[in-house]
C-alpha cells in the first residue's frame, strides 16, 4: 500500500499509515490529580508488534516527553485544561497523529462528601489492589472525598475489610454477570465460583435484580458512582476471523447489566474502564499459557474492543456514562510480575523473564487504581461539571 494518511474514526482525533501498520488509539480525555504520577506509555496507545523503533513526539505545555513514556505530577497551580497531541513517527516521517484532552482535577474536589462506590470487574479487581488503592487515595488527609465501597467481596473475600468492598471475581465477563446462577462445574470449586450478585435465583432461572442487591450491601440505596473494568476475559480468545462477533455478544450483554443499573440508579455516574494491556513480552504469555496464546493476538484483541469501547461510550446519550482511560497509564515493561530462571538448561547465568501475561504486579495494579481516582476526583469538581 502507498504512503497515504488514513483518518481513523475513534473517539480521538488520529492518522494512521495503512490497515496493517499502525493504529494510533487516545481516549478522549487523561484526568490527573495533583501529587500522582500521570502517564501515558506509548506502546499502550499503539498497536504495531514493536513500537521500539517509533519516534513519538509529545505537544504538551505539561509533563515531559521521554523515550517510552509522558509523564506529568501536576501541582495544584496547573488545575486545569490542556491540549495534549502526539506524532508518531520513523525514518520516512509521520505515520501517525492523535490527540486528547489532559484534565488535571482540584484535589479537594469533593471535600466534605461521603459518596459510594460500587467497582465491578474481574481478577484485576478480585486482586484488591486497585480497590485498596482508590480507597487509601480517597482517605487520606486532604484527599477527599469519604468513600463508603459497595460489593460482596473484598480483601480475603471479606467484603468491607479495612472499608474496602467490590464486585471482583476472576474469569468473569460482561455476560456472566447477568447470567451467572450457578457455580462453574468443577472438580475443585474455587472461591469466585459463586452465583452473579445481581441476579435473584428461583428454580435454576436467574432474574437481574440491582435492587436486590442493593438492599442486600448498602440499605437499599443506590450508589453514587459504579466504575466497570471487564474485558479481558470477554476478549482474550478471539481471533481476527471472530472478533466482530464476540464484541457484538460482549457490547450486548454491557447494555442488559447497564441497563439494569440505570433502571435501579437513575443519578449513578457510570465509568466504562477501557480494557488493560499485557505485559511487555511474549515470555509472559508462555508463562501462563504455553502455546495457548501470543502476546500480538491479545494486543490485536485488546485494541479491538477499546475501539468498540470509545465508540459507544465516548460522548455517549446517558451523559453520566464515560470512560475511564486504564490502558494508558499501565507500566507494562515495569510493573509485571516476573522470575528468575536459566537463560537455558545448558548454562548457569540467569535471566529476569515477565511471568505474568495480563495481571500487573503490585505497582501495576496502583497505577489502575491512581486512573480510577483520578476520574473520580474530575466527576466530582463541580467547576468542571
Amino acid at each position: 500500500m502507498g504512503r497515504m494518511l488514513l483518518a481513523v474514526s475513534l473517539a480521538c482525533f488520529a492518522l494512521a499509515l495503512g490497515a496493517d501498520s499502525l493504529k494510533l488509539q487516545l481516549p478522549e480525555k487523561i484526568y490527573a490529580v495533583p501529587g500522582l504520577e500521570s502517564n501515558i506509555y506509548f506502546d499502550n496507545i499503539v498497536l504495531t508488534p514493536n513500537s521500539d523503533v517509533y519516534v513519538f513526539d509529545v505537544t504538551c505545555k505539561k509533563g515531559r516527553n521521554d523515550q517510552k513514556r509522558w509523564r506529568f505530577v501536576p501541582s495544584e497551580k496547573d488545575v486545569g485544561e490542556y491540549d495534549w497531541s502526539v506524532k508518531v513517527m520513523d525514518g520516512s516521517g509521520t505515520l501517525a497523529e492523535g490527540r486528547t484532552r489532559l484534565i488535571v482535577s482540584p484535589a479537594d474536589a469533593g471535600k466534605g462528601k461521603t459518596v459510594s462506590i460500587l467497582v465491578v470487574g474481574d481478577s484485576l479487581t478480585a486482586a484488591n489492589v486497585y480497590p485498596i488503592r482508590l480507597f487509601e487515595l480517597a482517605g487520606r488527609p486532604g484527599g477527599n472525598p469519604r468513600l463508603k465501597m459497595i460489593g460482596s467481596s473484598g480483601p480475603n473475600r471479606q467484603p468491607q475489610k479495612n472499608g474496602v468492598a467490590h464486585e471482583g471475581w476472576g474469569g468473569w465477563t460482561w455476560k456472566t454477570f447477568i447470567s451467572k446462577t450457578k457455580p462453574f462445574a468443577r472438580k475443585d470449586p474455587k472461591p469466585w465460583d459463586v452465583p452473579s450478585r445481581f441476579l435473584v435465583v428461583k428454580d435454576g432461572k436467574g432474574k437481574l435484580d440491582f435492587q436486590a442487591y442493593l438492599d442486600k450491601y448498602n440499605g437499599g440505596k443506590a450508589p453514587d458512582f459504579i466504575t466497570v473494568q471487564l474485558g479481558v476475559n470477554d476478549i482474550f480468545g478471539a481471533t481476527d476471523e471472530n472478533a466482530d462477533k464476540k464484541i457484538k455478544d460482549i457490547l450486548q450483554s454491557a447494555d442488559t447489566l447497564l441497563a439494569e443499573f440505570r433502571r435501579v440508579a437513575p443519578k449513578a455516574k457510570i465509568g466504562i474502564g477501557l480494557v488493560t494491556p499485557s505485559a511487555r513480552s511474549q515470555d509472559a504469555f508462555g508463562s501462563n499459557y504455553a502455546c495457548g496464546q501470543t502476546r500480538w493476538q491479545y494486543r490485536k484483541n485488546q485494541h479491538r474492543l477499546n475501539e468498540a469501547y470509545l465508540k459507544k461510550f465516548t460522548n455517549h446519550p446517558d451523559k453520566n456514562i464515560s470512560i475511564i482511560p486504564t490502558n494508558v497509564n499501565l507500566d507494562c515493561e515495569n510493573n509485571f510480575p516476573v522470575v528468575s530462571e536459566p537463560v537455558n538448561l545448558g548454562s548457569s547465568a540467569k535471566i529476569t523473564r515477565q511471568s505474568n501475561g495480563v495481571h500487573p504486579a503490585s505497582p501495576g495494579y496502583r497505577q489502575i487504581g491512581d486512573t480510577f481516582y483520578s476520574w473520580l476526583k474530575y466527576q466530582l469538581n463541580s467547576k468542571a461539571r
